[in-house]
């Protein structure tokens, strides 16, 4: 159990609650429906046992356009996975995201570079219809492919949605993945279309994308590559097969013909990190995507047309999607490319200060970056438009926390997020009428029946367990690809539960119904048969000014498992035995004895996705002298060969 934590750090004002959209649902529900609905935990438990009433109501309160409504809400309920959501309906996901098509700003796209473009509302459609003709000159129909090999430009936004505005399904990941990474994943798609850009700036240098996309295309059949100039103003294609550049491949076409489609029509092939083998292709619906991310935006963000939306992502992580489906609200949406710390940990939060950015949204490891820096936000920039801060990748550390309401802003929601590529959305997230407690997420999700099971399946409390969904949401992955039976589906997420998602998180349900993430659970250490969480010991590791960060694996070692932490520190700091003596103080006097590491190693650094994740189970196989499956998947993967032999691991 962890300790309770029972002061929040900001508390929402009465004023702020009043006028939030989750205050205007939650008196609809409790008009509407049940009187008992009087506040969140209410509404959150009528959801879950309401899902057909629930879902209908977040439909009509965001909006949601469709040609034709549904025959039913749901079918085959109690199946996980196989229960059917709103059969009947016909609905188009770039319809729904481009029904403003006014004058304010949809989207502004910025680079480390200084390149900045802005596009109205009126202009992305005018945008999105010149490709969507392409697209159908080209015989794109509904279950194609399309893919994009691109940086987070608008462009890519606009690719996107022309592809499912014909139906066609979009795939992307970004150009810093090699040639055998985005052949693993491309490659069992086979997309039709494929879309690069000739190159993109990261950290001060000029990287090329075309180079690898010809590595790509010698063993990836597409019909057509259609270039965007970035970085250079007369980019070529002529070594490139069937390749077009952006401006010749756009067609006159002025309207969008929108292909209705039914609810669970295939939208995005998403990827597991493929850290241990080939990625997963992990396909989301149009409809179930939609509907969580609005819910997410309007109810748990509180996201309006006044708001200006930021996350800093790249198209290989889930958060572009979610970024994206922020047009659906009428809200700005900013788009970066680049180092968030080129040229200076300032360069984030001139970018806030400058775009107005109402929600700002980032990893976990970045706000601990900043701190680190000992850069004070708060004193730099003007701030005033910032609402709310969200933070996913891996658990915000409790003394991030501290730091954004010490050196960012008093009244600000700061939101940890958590969820997945596996269900496009989240699980645990913000609230816009819940207070803020250091060290947890706000919330369970409205329409996410989460809970924590211990070993034998019980719901537990304030102790540490498996964190699982007992109910089907309309976010479930409607099929893997090249799955035909359904049994890596199956496996991935029923096998330990049966009929309930088990998300592979260790995690704690508070006494506030809030969650705390432990770390994953097949990251989880298992000394003397007692399940510790990686994430317990990092949130006391990297209190200390040396460390950056830090990585911890269970070693198997005479027949039981030690601790073994490695540490990345600061430039110019040793590992000496009076640093490695206060790590473990620390860590023994917040945790317990079996959180204090046997070993401590100091590496230059740490093996991480290319989406930002530190990969405790690729090191632990490389210290036990297994091999790592898939090293396209990692950002560094020449950082494992510190890992490998060990001297001092291979001694008590």
């Amino acid at each position: 159990m962890s300790e309770r934590n029972d002061k929040p750090m900001w508390t929402p004002s009465t004023e702020r609650m009043a006028t939030t959209n989750m205050s205007r649902f939650i008196a609809r529900i409790g008009k509407e429906y049940d009187a008992k609905v009087v506040d969140y935990p209410t509404l959150w438990q009528w959801s879950v046992e309401h899902p057909e009433k629930f879902w209908p109501e977040v439909w009509g309160f965001c909006g949601i356009q469709a040609s034709r409504l549904w025959e039913s809400v749901l079918e085959d309920a109690d199946k996980m996975p196989g229960a059917r959501w709103f059969t009947g309906t016909r609905l188009n996901f770039a319809e729904n995201l481009l029904r403003f098509r006014d004058e304010r700003t949809a989207l502004v796209f910025r680079d480390e570079s200084g390149n900045r473009t802005a596009l109205t509302y009126a202009e992305l459609y005018q945008q999105v219809a010149r490709l969507a003709g392409a697209m159908r000159e080209l015989g794109v129909q509904p279950g194609d492919r399309v893919a994009g090999f691109m940086p987070n430009r608008h462009e890519t936004v606009i690719a996107m949605l022309a592809a499912s505005s014909c139906g066609a399904i979009w795939s992307s990941c970004s150009p810093d993945f090699g040639i055998n990474g985005v052949l693993d994943r491309f490659g069992q798609i086979e997309p039709k279309l494929l879309f690069t850009c000739d190159g993109y700036y990261y950290n001060g240098k000029t990287i090329d994308s075309l180079e690898p996309m010809r590595g790509v295309l010698e063993k990836l059949a597409v019909d057509k590559v259609v270039v965007i100039p970035e970085v250079q103003t007369a980019a070529s294609t002529a070594d490139l097969p069937n390749a077009v550049l952006w401006n010749d491949f756009l067609s006159d076409e002025t309207e969008i013909e929108f292909e209705q489609l039914p609810f669970d029509h295939p939208l995005y092939i998403m990827y597991s990190s493929g850290t241990t083998g080939v990625p997963k292709c992990i396909v989301h619906g149009a409809g179930g995507t939609l509907m969580q991310h609005l819910k997410e935006h309007v109810l748990h963000t509180d996201l309006s047309r006044d708001d200006t939306l930021f996350y800093f992502t790249t198209c290989g992580w889930m958060m572009w999607n979610w970024l994206v489906s922020g047009l659906a609200t009428g809200s700005t949406v900013v788009l970066f490319d680049g180092s968030p710390f080129h040229p200076g940990p300032e360069a984030m939060w001139q970018m806030v200060e400058e775009e107005g950015i109402s929600v700002f949204g980032t990893s976990a490891k970045y706000i601990a970056a900043v701190d680190k820096a000992g850069y004070n936000p708060g004193k730099e920039v003007d701030l005033s438009r910032l609402k709310a801060i969200l933070s996913t990748g891996s658990p915000l550390l409790p003394e991030s926390y501290d730091f954004v309401y010490r050196d960012v802003k008093e009244d600000l929601q700061l939101s940890s997020i958590s969820g997945g590529t596996d269900i496009i959305s989240c699980f645990a997230l913000g609230n816009p009428i819940l207070p803020v407690y250091k060290g947890e997420l706000q919330c369970r999700g409205l329409g996410m029946a989460v809970e924590i099971y211990d070993d034998e399946g019980n719901p537990v409390r304030e102790e540490k367990g498996e964190l699982v969904c007992e109910k089907p949401f309309p976010s479930m992955p409607i099929y893997f690809w090249n799955d035909e039976h359904g049994e890596r589906y199956h496996s991935a997420y029923f096998d330990r539960f049966d009929n309930t998602w088990c998300h592979g998180d260790f995690a704690e349900l508070t006494a506030h119904d809030g969650i705390i993430i432990h770390g994953r659970s097949d990251a989880t250490l298992n000394p003397g048969g007692v399940r510790i969480g990686t994430a317990e010991i990092y949130r006391q590791v990297e209190k200390l000014d040396e460390v950056l960060e830090s990585l911890a694996i269970g070693q198997q070692w005479k027949g039981d498992v030690r601790v073994v932490l490695f540490v990345r520190l600061k430039s110019g700091v040793t590992l000496d035995d009076e640093l490695q003596s206060r790590i473990r103080k620390q860590i023994r006097a917040n945790t317990t004895p079996r959180h204090v590491p046997a070993k401590i190693v100091a590496v230059t650094d740490i093996p991480r996705t290319i989406s930002g994740k530190i990969v405790e189970m690729a090191v632990a196989n490389v210290v036990h002298g297994r091999p790592v499956k898939n090293t396209d998947a990692l950002a560094n993967p020449e950082a494992l060969e510190q890992f490998r032999d060990v001297p001092d691991l291979q001694t008590d």
